[in-house]
């Protein structure tokens, strides 16, 4: 059972000092969406992002968490995996499907390593176990944001027959446009932006996944096998995502 001290910001959701997240003053167009039916859970959240300048808006069920985030669209989502009706992976789901590119950092008492596989593939940033820190949570609510802020700008991208749109989230080949899963997007985006550089799996997974533990690098290499078979004319022979052996991945323009 997950405690919190009523007391915020010196709460403490694991063995985590009795002292108060420093304070960095957030941008004040930053709003955070908790999705958190415990109530008490809710509040100490709300107060530990508040208290670090951000705007917070809560929801205790999946169905007003959509509603919520179509009216207001936060810049990210505290999403736990346990709720009533609407489960959080549906949630997650249908959030990314509107707006791949707004960070969602998932909440729960699980700590299988499916669980962690399956909301990372369904397009969610990072995965925080409960019990946690409150410093962590803050630390990678931050790091999501900065990861969204740096890949805003509306990049447009073209190799071969392909064009890519990234301020619409758009691939088009040879006129038609392909379908991406948010994870997808994500992956062809980062290795658009550095070309003709070697990239480590790891490195992949830190930055378009966001999770500096993830259980395998298998997800990645499932990931760039897609972008071939999407956008490589012979998927077995890329001209374009190669593999270096032993290391990693190269995008070639």
């Amino acid at each position: 059972m997950l405690r919190v001290a009523e007391n915020l910001p010196t709460m403490t959701f694991q063995n985590a000092p009795q002292k108060a997240p420093s304070r960095t003053a957030a941008p004040s167009t930053d709003r955070i969406l908790v999705v958190e039916d415990d109530r008490a859970v809710q509040r100490a959240l709300r107060r530990l992002f508040e208290a670090e300048g951000y705007a917070v808006q809560t929801a205790d069920d999946g169905a007003s968490a959509i509603e919520l985030f179509r009216a207001l669209s936060p810049s990210a989502v505290v999403l736990d995996l346990r709720l009533p009706g609407m489960s959080g992976r549906d949630v997650c789901s249908a959030i990314k499907e509107r707006s791949a590119a707004v960070p969602i950092i998932v909440l729960s008492a699980a700590s299988d390593v499916s669980d962690k596989v399956l909301l990372l593939e369904l397009g969610a940033d990072d995965y925080v176990t409960k019990p946690f820190s409150p410093r962590e949570l803050l630390a990678r609510v931050r790091a999501a944001l900065r990861r969204t802020v740096k890949a805003s700008p509306g990049d447009q991208f073209s190799f071969g027959d392909i064009q890519i749109d990234c301020s619409k989230m758009e691939v088009v080949r040879e006129g038609k446009p392909i379908a991406f899963t948010a994870q997808e997007f994500k992956t062809l985006k980062f290795m658009v932006q550095n070309p003709e550089r070697v990239i480590t799996r790891d490195e992949l997974l830190n930055e378009v996944w966001g999770y500096h533990n993830y259980p395998s690098t298998r997800t990645v290499d499932n990931h760039i096998l897609k972008l071939r078979q999407k956008l490589e004319k012979d998927p077995a022979n890329p001209v374009h995502f190669r593999t270096v052996h032993g290391v990693g991945y190269k995008f070639i323009s």
